[in-house]
């Protein structure tokens, strides 16, 4: 019994380690591969329909969908390039400036604050006034020091790397969607009935979570961007559009949100004496982050069946192995364990 149990262990213990290799070594360099498949999968409803529906070839089928897919990237591509791009550029541009202000503005509550801490020993009010200082220093030596030339030369460097990888998974993706049937009938055919019915049960499954898990995220985000354009027409109609679609694109990064954008937008608001605006500013951050919180549990709960405690451990093992890509990631590995526990081709049942 002992060395049976030992067998068994010594198998899950290689099987996971084999998985950690496979997970930390091999899936980053195989992120285009892997989000051709899944995309395939998820544009394959969309083909099957003008299959059924219109009578068409698979290939005449793909290639509409493939293109219509190409036409809705190109779209939010300019889009991005034109309008959020050459805000955040701004943004950065005007940075110093903003730092400058924020210096201003705390001499001014420096005087206010030695005239309000008169009965205060020196020393402390001493401290208190260059360590603000200090760290408004520091901060605005950081936004130099990452703003340069070098630094910006650096990541225009990568852009290569990525226009390659983008181009490897649209070829991927066009030659999954085409060849989609083949590659299950392959796959299938080397498994026995038995197991093709779990791994069927699995696909199907793994399909509609995943599918469940990008419509959850889209839903939410888009409430949030409602709320955003509605409450920054009041707060600041002049650029009410485009901080809103920001915080729609940044609010797809989960834990993150919209409180990134919004948070020291109405501090430096708060800071430079504009209350009104600070306030609204921050009602509604607060807003938005309840909102979240209180809708994104429940709508990932139904459409992918996940706990919130497991897709936030997930999300973090993501993020600490793989990067920003491991917010996404880790959720549908997490998809996939599960859909092949409910298969049954792995069976959790053993007791230490």
């Amino acid at each position: 019994m002992t060395k049976v149990l030992s067998k068994k262990m010594v198998t899950i213990a290689i099987t996971i380690l084999l998985i950690f290799l496979l997970i930390y070594f091999i899936l980053p360099v195989s992120i285009p591969l892997i989000a051709a498949i899944i995309t395939a999968l998820i544009l394959e409803p969309a083909v099957r329909m003008l299959i059924n529906k219109f009578r068409l070839k698979r290939r005449m089928s793909v290639l509409i969908v493939f293109l219509s897919f190409l036409v809705a990237v190109g779209v939010m591509s300019y889009f991005v390039t034109t309008k959020v791009v050459g805000e955040a550029v701004k943004l950065i541009e005007d940075a110093p400036t903003y730092i400058n202000q924020i210096s201003d503005i705390w001499v001014n509550y420096e005087k206010d604050l030695e005239y309000a801490a008169r009965d205060l020993p020196g020393e402390v009010v001493s401290e208190i006034s260059n360590g603000v200082q200090d760290f408004l220093n520091s901060f605005k030596e950081s936004i130099k020091e990452y703003m340069n030339i070098e630094r910006i030369s650096a990541f225009l460097t990568y852009i290569p790397n990525y226009l390659v990888s983008f181009l490897v998974y649209l070829i991927a993706l066009f030659l999954f969607m085409i060849d989609l049937p083949r590659v299950k009938k392959t796959i299938y055919s080397s498994l026995t009935e038995k197991t093709a019915e779990k791994v069927n049960f699995m696909t199907s499954r793994l399909s509609y979570v995943i599918f469940g898990f990008f419509k959850a995220q889209f839903l939410v985000s888009v409430l949030i961007f409602i709320v955003s354009l509605i409450g920054l027409l009041f707060i600041s109609p002049e650029v009410a559009i485009v901080m809103s679609l920001i915080i729609w694109v940044i609010d797809f990064i989960p834990i993150i949100g919209s409180i990134v954008i919004l948070g020291p937008w109405a501090l430096f608001h708060l800071l430079a004496g504009n209350l009104t605006i600070g306030t609204q500013l921050a009602v509604l951050a607060a807003i938005l982050l309840i909102i979240r919180r209180t809708v994104e549990p429940k709508v990932m709960g139904t459409h992918i069946g996940l706990s919130p405690l497991a897709t936030l451990i997930a999300m973090y093992l993501g993020l600490k192995l793989l990067g920003v890509l491991g917010f996404i990631v880790g959720p549908l590995l997490l998809i996939v364990f599960n859909s092949a526990k409910e298969a049954g081709i792995i069976k959790w049942n053993f007791k230490i």
